[in-house]
């Protein structure tokens, strides 16, 4: 499967069921060409709107199924992180 294909899956938590968004980005480690992390921007600032300043990293590890239109992951009190600050 190719990045640009799991851009279009939505990341859903099955912990929860919370629906965490698209993936924007990968962090992918250079040494083994290896995914590390998916990137999935944050909530907005306003209702929604007007800019992220916050990101979802999520393991690779904590990926459970990848399916056909979603993506199901297992985070538990996983919180954003700044954007700035990876």
């Amino acid at each position: 499967m190719r990045i640009g294909d799991m851009k279009h899956k939505e990341i859903i938590n099955t912990l929860d069921g919370a629906r965490l968004g698209y993936i924007c980005d990968v962090e992918i480690d250079w040494t083994t060409g290896q995914v590390k992390k998916l990137v999935v921007p944050g909530p907005g600032k306003v209702m929604g709107l007007f800019g992220r300043e916050t990101e979802y990293l999520i393991p690779w590890e904590n990926i459970k199924k990848i399916g056909e239109d979603i993506i199901l992951v297992e985070l538990q009190g996983s919180m954003p992180i700044k954007s700035d600050e990876y």
